[in-house]
């Protein structure tokens, strides 16, 4: 077995340990956790999605560089701000180490799974028709 999927799968269950034990304890917590495993979900996807597109870069013109990072970093600073300022700073310190340690392991495991989704579609589009 690969360590990503190991990684994935450690992940994974982690997350749903967490959740399940505050569930489980009717802990306050519980509302939040889903939110931030889901945030760490979406953020996997955006980094995958921006090293793509980076990889992509090669051979483009350099103003074409200059506006991808400056449209990425005129979305992304903002949300960052926001999300720093109004959803981190304003929740009670209880529930942040919990619900930032949700979020990570979304991030952990939606990385090598996305990666192992990719490559199931690729198999499955090489693969010789029956016609």
């Amino acid at each position: 077995m690969k360590k990503s999927y190991i990684i994935m799968l450690v992940s994974l269950f982690s997350a749903v340990a967490m959740m399940a034990s505050a569930f489980i304890l009717n802990k306050d917590v519980k509302v939040y956790l889903p939110i931030f495993f889901a945030v760490g979900l979406g953020l996997a996807l955006l980094r995958v999605f921006v090293n793509s597109s980076i990889k992509k870069m090669k051979g483009k013109s350099w103003l074409t560089k200059v506006v991808f990072f400056a449209v990425l970093l005129g979305l992304g600073l903002p949300f960052q701000s926001w999300f720093r300022n109004k959803v981190l700073f304003s929740m009670d310190s209880e529930y942040l180490m919990a619900s930032i340690i949700v979020m990570v392991l979304g991030v952990v495991f939606m990385t090598p799974f996305f990666s192992y989704m990719m490559n199931k579609l690729r198999s499955k589009r090489t693969a010789p028709s029956i016609l």
